[in-house]
């Protein structure tokens, strides 16, 4: 099974049945044990339902991982109603596996096609853009729009980390 497989199925099977797959013994493609991810659901036309996840790991794999933060997605990400039975044949899925975030010092070290960010204020607001999103092109939409998110005013100064992602989309 792969990673968006295995994101489906949870979805699919919790939102009919209130309760949570098995966890499969492995997944194809996946050669971590443990990490944080993202699980993302759009819509057929590209409108985004769904996306919650996880920087570092809070499940003991990374299956257990993907099924908590599939789950999430769907029924607890505050932008969206949770999502009902009669919308799971026009969604689509995708997962990414997280690599540890590393300090950036300079805008320099960024590009919002490869990594994804992490802005946090003094003030402890904070947020996470992911890498390679439409429409996000250059590393100072990427960090104007993460500020925003978190809440941070533009001229509040910031700490920076980046990371990079495994995308692995159905």
């Amino acid at each position: 099974m792969k990673p968006a497989e295995l994101a489906r199925l949870t979805v699919e099977k919790y939102i009919k049945e209130r309760q949570a797959p098995l966890a499969p013994s492995a997944l194809i493609g996946i050669d971590v044990e443990k990490a944080g991810t993202f699980v993302s659901i759009k819509t057929n036309d590209g409108d985004l339902r769904g996306c919650i996840g996880t920087i570092f790991p809070t499940k003991s794999t990374v299956i257990e991982e993907i099924i908590h933060n599939a789950i999430t997605a769907a029924t607890e990400d505050p932008r969206f109603e949770e999502i009902q039975r009669q919308e799971l044949n026009s969604l689509i899925y995708s997962v990414d596996i997280l690599y540890p975030p590393e300090p950036v010092r300079s805008f320099d070290e960024l590009d919002p096609k490869i990594y994804g960010i992490i802005v946090a204020a003094k003030s402890g607001r904070q947020a996470l853009l992911l890498p390679d999103l439409e429409g996000i092109d250059t590393v100072e939409d990427q960090v104007g729009i993460c500020k925003n998110k978190a809440g941070i005013p533009l001229n509040e100064s910031i700490a920076i980390q980046r990371f990079k992602v495994e995308r692995h989309p159905e």
